[in-house]
């Protein structure tokens, strides 16, 4: 459905989707969305993840849809920049990754900040993977630049300096280290193994930020504590 006159143009987000978009078509369909609508997926959206045609197989089907798709780096992903087919280009203010051949499916480059629905919203993506020797034992998609470089880090804390540490909103994969939701961490996974500087890093950055709204994924619950908001299979409406 094309907008209307009197049609405004809406920003949705939702959590990680690994590949499996059946929600976002639903989605689509029952919120009767066009092509100028966003949904903002917070990380592992499985597009860079298997290869070859299956990746093809979902990208085509997302450029099918009547949205608009913009994601951020999650840790079951390549990261675009190191794919030949990505190019870079700006969007609503920030730096993003897209291919030719799919527009409306972009990557947000960590540490840009994008203007949206009035708001400015900032891009950390990136988490340690628990599966990591489970995928390298099977042969299924890892990469080593999973979570965020100290080179990524420092841009963003460049970022922050240049807005005297005050944003309207965050977007990150995982969450600051004080919000990880333990009751959901998977049994048999010892904790005292998992690299968590991602969250570490998270934590510092939430310490000293001004901000209204931070919204994250990776965790595969829905979960709401002060102005954090955990996020999987629900999709809202971008506004607070």
């Amino acid at each position: 459905m094309a907008p209307g006159k009197d049609r405004r143009i809406v920003i949705y987000i939702t959590g990680d989707t690994h590949g499996r978009f059946e929600r976002v078509e639903r989605f689509c369909e029952r919120f009767g969305t066009s092509r100028e609508d966003i949904l903002i997926i917070l990380g592992d959206a499985g597009i860079n993840f298997s290869g070859g045609w299956s990746d093809l197989r979902k990208k085509e089907l997302l450029e099918s849809l009547p949205i608009t798709i913009f994601a951020i780096h999650g840790n079951h992903e390549q990261r675009p920049y190191t794919i030949e087919t990505y190019k870079e280009k700006m969007w609503h203010g920030g730096k993003v990754y897209y291919e030719e051949e799919y527009p409306d499916l972009m990557f947000a480059k960590d540490g840009e900040v994008f203007e949206l629905d009035g708001k400015k919203a900032i891009v950390m993506g990136g988490a340690y993977s628990v599966d990591k020797m489970i995928r390298l034992m099977y042969g299924y998609g890892w990469w080593p630049d999973e979570q965020p470089s100290e080179e990524i880090k420092r841009d963003v804390e460049r970022k922050l300096d240049e807005l005297r540490w005050k944003v309207d909103v965050v977007l990150s994969h995982t969450t600051p280290l004080k919000y990880e939701p333990v009751e959901v961490f998977l049994k048999g996974i010892d904790q005292s193994k998992v690299d968590k500087s991602t969250e570490e890093w998270l934590d510092g950055i939430e310490d000293r930020l001004d901000y209204q709204k931070w919204y994250c994924g990776h965790y595969h619950t829905e979960k709401k504590v002060d102005r954090v908001e955990i996020m999987f299979e629900n999709t809202e409406e971008f506004c607070f």
